[in-house]
């Protein structure tokens, strides 16, 4: 905000009145930012034992959400994610927690290593600000990390390698949290127009922030969560002060260009006051826990098994079934034990119902070919299957500017991973239906016991299970919109023996 009282400053052609009328609603909007997060402390603390949760199923409305949490904080964000791109959304994303940390508030971000695509002068100029410190979970991979250096630890550590931090959470001032499926990237918001994921969030406040907050400490207190001082010293005492200006420079007129920050999601985000008010009102309070595993996934070093807190927790979950169960996941592999498992809930008579992508919507063609191998064995035991279609008629009512779009509609993937259990119980996090996420990637969600909510999710997922978003799977689908190469490449990838690591 100072930097935008400066450029305004400087404008010469600025008049005495639409100064005014800026210094009003920069005093409007940070009164009503900071006065909404006292009232949800405030009202943690008359509803003991509970906390309050607002599913956000619309990319743009979680994303806006983030931005106006962000501009509110006045001491802390602590932020994990599996993937921080550089694209739009990452790098305003980026400009945005450099902001915050002028106006004081301290930043702590943990990010994977495995999908990191940013240039070491850029995170240490953010890492630079004293009010920011980021830190790499388990650097094998990418930063500070050569080719060689890389496949050794293939190699030497094959598991390890495969560990990854697949959680995504953001706490604003220990009082809100959003977690959920959404990674940092344009796709993740729907800010792409060639490719985006049907995705899902959770907002919540209360009494779970704590277990959320503490889980947040035991990364950040991890071995494996490495600071960038350590990972980057070469670099770091290479870098100079006009490296790390020059660098903040652009980032501040990258977020100033209206070709990259449009001037009506300036506006949008501005206007949310009214919008997070009426979350807020919306928001249930109820019985919520957090599901979370401990940094390393579990106490294995060579094998690719061992489960992990939140896999024993969602099995105990799924026990609770009486008569039916929703799923939504993007990959869809049973692990070891998941057949028997789902066999006997079906033999007392609970009906399963899963929806996935398809082929044709799919990223992931690794985890589509162990999907491919098992579908038939799925069907068989009479689990009903749904696959996502790749231009779901449902993008009209998540994308609120899809007119904007024109007459080209993009792609869409499934990456929401949810559960409804009997119309009463609801997951939403990170965790996949894979093996992945059963025993080698570090998962997060949150369990929520409320019927309300249950319900609106399960409604949520019936829809991206009908038939104008998905068709009910059968061995003989032929997929005609699915070219020849892509087909070649999920039968070449099936030929491996990947399943312990999709």
């Amino acid at each position: 905000m100072v930097f935008k009282l400066k450029q305004i400053l400087q404008n010469p052609g600025l008049s005495i009145s639409q100064l005014l009328s800026f210094l009003l609603l920069v005093l409007q909007t940070s009164f009503v930012q900071a006065g909404m997060l006292d009232i949800m402390t405030q009202a943690a603390k008359q509803h003991p034992g509970k906390s309050a949760v607002y599913v956000l199923e619309k990319g743009e409305e979680s994303l806006l959400t983030r931005a106006w949490l962000t501009e509110a904080v006045d001491k802390t964000i602590d932020v994990q994610y599996f993937i921080w791109s550089t694209d739009n959304i990452g790098t305003l994303a980026s400009e945005s927690l450099l902001s915050a940390a002028e106006r004081g508030a301290r930043i702590r971000v943990i990010v994977d290593d495995l999908l990191i695509d940013a240039e070491p002068v850029t995170m240490l100029s953010l890492d630079a600000h004293p009010n920011i410190q980021i830190k790499v979970y388990n650097p094998v991979h990418s930063v500070g990390t050569g080719f060689l250096t890389r496949l050794w630890h293939l190699i030497t550590d094959f598991r390890g390698s495969n560990q990854r931090m697949h959680d995504k959470v953001v706490i604003y001032d220990q009082t809100v949290a959003i977690t959920g499926g959404r990674n940092m990237a344009d796709e993740y918001y729907d800010y792409d127009h060639a490719y985006n994921f049907r995705d899902r969030d959770v907002m919540v406040v209360g009494s779970v922030l704590p277990k959320i907050q503490q889980s947040f400490n035991l990364f950040w207190g991890s071995p494996l969560s490495v600071s960038l001082d350590i990972l980057l010293a070469e670099e770091k005492q290479r870098l100079t002060a006009k490296q790390i200006d020059d660098y903040v420079d652009w980032l501040r007129q990258y977020a100033q260009h209206p070709q990259n920050f449009a001037p009506e999601v300036r506006n949008d985000i501005t206007g949310m006051g009214e919008r997070v008010d009426k979350i807020f009102a919306g928001m249930q309070w109820t019985s919520v826990d957090y599901l979370h595993d401990i940094p390393g996934k579990n106490n294995q070093i060579h094998q690719l098994d061992g489960g992990g807190q939140t896999t024993t927790s969602l099995i105990n979950l799924l026990s609770e079934a009486k008569r039916q169960v929703l799923i939504e996941s993007p990959y869809l592999i049973m692990p070891e034990g998941g057949f028997e498992f789902f066999s006997e809930m079906l033999a007392k008579g609970i009906e399963i119902a899963i929806v996935t992508n398809s082929l044709e919507s799919t990223d992931n063609l690794q985890a589509y070919s162990g999907y491919q191998k098992q579908k038939q064995r799925l069907l068989d035991l009479g689990i009903k299957i749904y696959e996502f279609r790749s231009k779901p008629g449902i993008y009209r009512r998540l994308i609120d500017r899809h007119e904007q779009l024109g007459k080209e509609v993009p792609i869409f993937a499934l990456h929401a991973k949810s559960m409804v259990i009997d119309d009463r119980i609801t997951y939403i996090g990170t965790f996949n239906f894979d093996p992945r996420s059963a025993n080698l990637n570090t998962e997060v969600g949150l369990v929520i016991r409320d019927e309300r909510i249950a319900q609106q999710v399960a409604q949520a997922i019936r829809q991206d299970m009908a038939t104008e978003n998905s068709w009910e799977a059968n061995i003989s689908d032929e997929q005609q919109n699915v070219g020849f190469l892509k087909r070649v490449k999920v039968f070449l990838w099936g030929l491996l023996p990947l399943e312990p690591i999709l």
